[in-house]
């Protein structure tokens, strides 16, 4: 209930305002809520009993998101006087596992079901090992995309195994979708209640109100109206920008991604399947042939009876490299996972460009013993027809949003990290905001390489982007990149971070953004006169109150 005073307050607004800003303000408290969700939905509990059990948060990640929830489920716990830690599971000693009394897993999962590469040391020595987990007890919550076949795969994997070495599961295992904020606010108030009776001799199983809730994903028919290539002639890269049209109108906000499921080429299934002596291949349509993983290929390895040494290949070229035994075609796409989704930053903005969603792929390509390769979902976007219907999604990222209108914002794009800026800078242009931009952009060559140029300078020249840094890597005879321009405006760099500038990188994760971090936790220290651990720890605490956020790949 409000007070007196701000009830007062409330009626003397809602009688003066009209109706569209009512409306308006509706929007504005559904959108703040939505916002802010994980960060304050701390349960509420009636008449809390004392908790002296200081339960263990371990989390597995690779883009950030484990362990935003488990920093905030640390700090909801704290709030409720509830004394706990929080650590990285790579930093955790499996051989401490079985003195802990409660842990609390939060873990992602990456690619064909895979725990986070920080996760997976810890997954396979808790396999191995011969400790007694049974004074453990312990919940998983599972972060993952519900587009993808093995949905939250790390979390059932881990639940499965603390159970078989003898710990005991306080709460059913938790999926969680992309949108998990609900998710998260539920399984925390299910652990309040368990916790209260903690310990005791009363059992008291609370089921989760929901272990996978809606993503909200809606499935878009559209058109690709228009393809053009960014590079001029001269590039190494060939990169598209594609904008897609649907009779729907597409909701979609800065920061979001677009998810296709590629098709296969129907010469390549159809070469598969004449091998295995089988004329109908359409089995093989959905299913993924390309960048087979380690783990799918010693399965291959043990059905053909062959010893397969890549660490990834595609199924055609295992075929034709090691002429493996003629099996059925059957136990082949057994051993073959679906496509799974392939996600793109959106480079356009609602609000800039009505009706349409704009996308910028690079079109992969790699070599494999001499011969150039192509990326499946990169080669599927490149040639797709233009006007011929197009299925896709929006996938919704809470975790990349734009901040409040007045404020700074300082953009790290190499290549095409730039997508989601140039969707960034649209929707400041039209609205009108107030707050400056700062863009650090990269590539190989200024005359070749220099995607969105005109639209970049007339920012600049206009206000829009306030200031602009690039790096083109191959245009002198040392190499340049983005973090090189950050160390050399380290000062006004620091000024706008400690002026509230929140800071965004987009990219390739390996080793794009772990550079572009150092270099800017070295300028911090430097300028601040303090130590890199304390730099690292003044970033941290950025990335938890949402002003330095990553979309990299």
């Amino acid at each position: 209930m409000l007070s007196e005073t701000k009830l007062s307050l409330l009626q003397q607004l809602v009688q003066s305002a009209s109706t569209e800003e009512i409306i308006w303000t509706k929007g504005y408290l559904a959108g703040f809520l939505d916002k802010n969700l994980i960060k304050n939905a701390v349960p509420t509990i009636e008449n809390p009993i004392a908790v002296t059990v200081k339960p263990l948060i371990i989390y597995g990640t690779e883009t950030g998101n484990s362990k935003k929830v488990a920093s905030s489920l640390l700090a909801n716990f704290k709030k409720n006087k509830i004394q706990a830690k929080a650590i990285d599971v790579f930093q955790f000693d499996i051989n401490k596992l079985e003195k802990e009394t409660l842990v609390l897993f939060v873990m992602s999962t990456q690619g064909e079901g895979e725990f986070p590469q920080n996760a997976v040391a810890f997954y396979e020595n808790l396999k191995a090992t011969n400790a007694n987990l049974s004074k453990v007890s312990f919940a998983v919550l599972g972060l993952g995309d519900s587009s993808y076949p093995l949905f939250c795969n790390a979390g059932v994997l881990l639940d499965e195994v603390l159970t078989d070495k003898g710990a005991n599961r306080l709460l059913p295992l938790v999926k969680a979708d992309v949108d998990f904020a609900e998710t998260v606010s539920i399984w925390e108030s299910d652990l309040q209640k368990v916790l209260q009776n903690f310990g005791s001799n009363v059992t008291n199983e609370v089921k989760p109100t929901s272990s996978i809730v809606s993503s909200g994903k809606k499935n878009y028919s559209g058109k690709i109206s228009h393809k053009v290539v960014l590079n001029d002639t001269g590039s190494n890269k060939e990169t598209y920008h594609i904008e897609i049209e649907s009779d729907d109108e597409i909701s979609y906000e800065p920061g979001d991604a677009l998810g296709i499921v590629p098709k296969n080429k129907e010469e390549e299934i159809k070469a598969i399947a004449t091998y295995f002596n089988e004329e109908n291949y359409s089995i093989l349509a959905d299913k993924n042939i390309r960048g087979l993983s380690k783990k799918s290929l010693e399965a291959f390895s043990k059905l053909f009876e062959i010893e397969i040494n890549e660490e990834k290949a595609n199924l055609l070229d295992v075929i034709h490299k090691y002429q493996p035994k003629k099996v059925k075609l059957d136990e082949v796409t057994a051993l073959l996972l679906p496509i799974a989704p392939r996600l793109y930053s959106i480079s356009s903005s609602s609000e800039a460009h009505d009706g349409q969603v704009h996308l910028t792929v690079n079109l992969n390509k790699f070599k494999v013993d001499e011969e150039i390769k192509s990326g499946l979902a990169s080669e599927f976007l490149a040639d797709f027809p233009i006007d011929e219907s197009l299925e896709f999604y929006i996938h919704k990222n809470q975790n990349f949003r734009l901040p409040s209108e007045e404020t700074d914002i300082i953009m790290i794009g190499p290549g095409t990290g730039i997508a989601p800026f140039r969707s960034f800078l649209a929707e400041r242009d039209v609205v009108g905001a107030e707050g400056k931009n700062w863009l650090f952009f990269g590539e190989q060559h200024f005359v070749y390489d220099f995607y969105y140029q005109t639209e970049i300078q007339e920012w600049l020249t206009t206000g829009v982007l306030t200031k602009l840094d690039t790096a083109f890597s191959r245009d002198q005879e040392r190499k340049i990149y983005v973090q090189d321009r950050i160390r050399e405006k380290a000062t006004e760099f620091n000024s706008w971070l400690e002026n509230g500038a929140s800071i965004y990188i987009c990219g390739q994760k390996n080793p794009m953004s772990q550079d572009v971090e150092q270099a800017i936790v070295a300028v911090i220290a430097q300028e601040r006169n303090i130590s890199e651990e304390q730099a690292k720890q003044i970033l941290e605490d950025l990335e938890n109150q949402g002003k330095y956020q990553k979309d990299v790949y």
